[in-house]
């Protein structure tokens, strides 16, 4: 059993386990429940599964799971891969593109991350990230795959599931972020999928914007975060 690795401009197989003939009938099982912990980190949902293959293949997964599949925070998330599909861009105003753009990703099924910095001039723009799709969160999670940063006092955190009116999600989320910006506040946005279960959630769904506002000036232009 083999894991995709991809890397920039690469993609490679890495031998994850051997089953025996006695216990290829686990293969899809197994596969499935692998899968499903790198979105979920559910471990007692994937010791089910374990516990019912050979000490050898439990221990050669669980090494490669530690060894190769740690969570990642920050840049993308806790809750599973996902890659960039295409560098950062660049708006300098909240407006009818910026809009379009944002429907366009959404309706496609693509994650989107976008935050909000300020220009040497003292103007603010907003760059966007498209990730090639938006990622799971079980339902008792909360409803963010974009990691706080360390020392970052949350604000608010505006979900798109708090909709009221006829303005859609992308306006709205956009609205809640233009209004935190006037007054001077370091803001995030980013899409979800917020299932309706705890385990097997993928597909399950709704997807969702969230804002993140936080206690903090708006950075500077291409500064760290």
């Amino acid at each position: 059993m083999f894991a995709l690795v991809r890397r920039p401009g690469d993609e490679e197989l890495d031998a994850v386990v051997t089953l025996g003939s006695a216990d290829l009938h686990l293969t899809e099982e197994l596969v499935s429940a692998l899968n499903s912990f790198l979105y979920d980190r559910d471990e007692k949902a994937l010791g089910k599964v374990l516990d019912r293959v050979p000490k050898a293949v439990r221990m050669a997964a669980q090494q490669y799971l530690r060894d190769k599949c740690a969570p990642v925070m920050g840049a993308f998330t806790e809750c599973g891969p996902v890659e960039a599909v295409r560098e950062a861009v660049y708006f300098g105003r909240i407006d009818d593109e910026i809009e379009d753009y944002l429907e366009g990703a959404y309706t496609i099924g693509l994650g989107i991350r976008m935050s909000n910095e300020r220009k040497s001039d003292g103007g603010v723009g907003w760059v966007i990230q498209l990730l090639s799709e938006e990622v799971s969160v079980p339902a008792s999670a909360e409803p963010r795959t974009w990691a706080v940063p360390a020392g970052a006092k949350l604000v608010k955190t505006w979900t798109s599931e708090q909709l009221t009116g006829g303005a859609g999600p992308v306006r709205s989320a956009l609205q809640v972020a233009e209004e935190a910006t006037a007054q001077g506040r370091w803001v995030r946005i980013h899409t979800l999928l917020h299932s309706r279960y705890n385990v097997d959630f993928e597909g399950s769904g709704t997807s969702e914007f969230v804002v993140d506002v936080f206690d903090a000036p708006i950075p500077l232009e291409h500064s760290e975060e």
